[in-house]
């Protein structure tokens, strides 16, 4: 066990309040591509030339339905993702009393699937979607299959479409352009505000309002786990620069 794992360990053991705040880097352990990194989104050539803050955009969505669903369901969904040790290493704290609320930006719902109780999802989840005309509930199965798709000009687009209305059925996930939703925010800030450890980890700390709510952190020690180095280094007690799965594996014993 190297000292820093080890310094990690002793932290997570005099703690009764630990909230975790994390990144994309949570998820790329499952095979789930970020967007800054060498293979992330930014990096990665898509058939219409455009950047993921367009195809992801508000106004794209509005004006672009058809292709905006071709990115989305080609880019943002991995159904064959399962938790890492990360999600793994989370819900054990949770369930031995020492982590009282996780913090994602993540839209993949794998710390639910890892049996995390209380999650507070920033950007949304793409296993919620709800009709914009008459807010009926779908989940991610149905918006996949093209026969709840509508047609146009006789042949079945990517649209996902309401059973009970018609209307468009669109993901509950916060695009850009968009506001985070409130009772999250403050679910988050109210969580981050009353812990005495923040471990914060798979994230470059770049995105904002996300990114800020660290700032509403009053406790003994905030953790910084990554593979590379943040803005916010300078002010944390333990700086570890590695994969968060590998890292929270090898302290929860995963």
């Amino acid at each position: 066990m190297s000292k820093e794992i080890e310094q990690l360990s002793t932290i997570i053991q005099d703690s009764s309040n630990i909230v975790f705040f994390g990144g994309a880097g949570v998820s790329t352990e499952s095979n789930i591509p970020d967007f800054r990194s060498e293979s992330g989104l930014y990096r990665a050539m898509n058939k219409y030339g455009k950047s993921p803050e367009t195809m992801l955009s508000h106004s794209f969505f509005q004006n672009n339905l058809e292709t905006f669903y071709d990115y989305y369901k080609n880019n943002l969904i991995y159904k064959e993702a399962k938790p890492n040790k990360a999600h793994l290493a989370l819900a054990k704290l949770e369930a031995e009393g020492k982590l009282k609320a996780v913090v994602t930006q993540n839209i993949d719902g794998l710390h639910q699937l890892a049996g995390s109780k209380r999650v507070f999802e920033l950007h949304g989840s793409v296993l919620r979607n709800n009709c914009m005309r008459c807010g009926e509930f779908y989940d991610l199965d149905y918006i996949l299959k093209p026969e709840n798709c509508k047609e146009k000009e006789g042949l079945k687009t990517l649209v996902p479409t309401c059973k009970k209305c018609g209307g468009i059925v669109k993901p509950d996930v916060v695009l850009y352009e968009e506001c985070l939703n409130d009772e999250v925010i403050q679910g988050a800030v109210d969580a981050i505000s009353k812990a005495d450890t923040l471990i914060v980890g798979g994230t470059s700390l770049v995105v904002y309002p996300a990114a800020g709510l660290i700032n509403y952190f009053r406790g003994n020690n905030l953790i910084l786990i990554n593979k590379s180095k943040t803005q916010y280094d300078h002010k944390a007690n333990l700086v570890i620069y590695d994969a968060i799965g590998k890292v929270l594996g090898e302290v929860c014993g995963i």
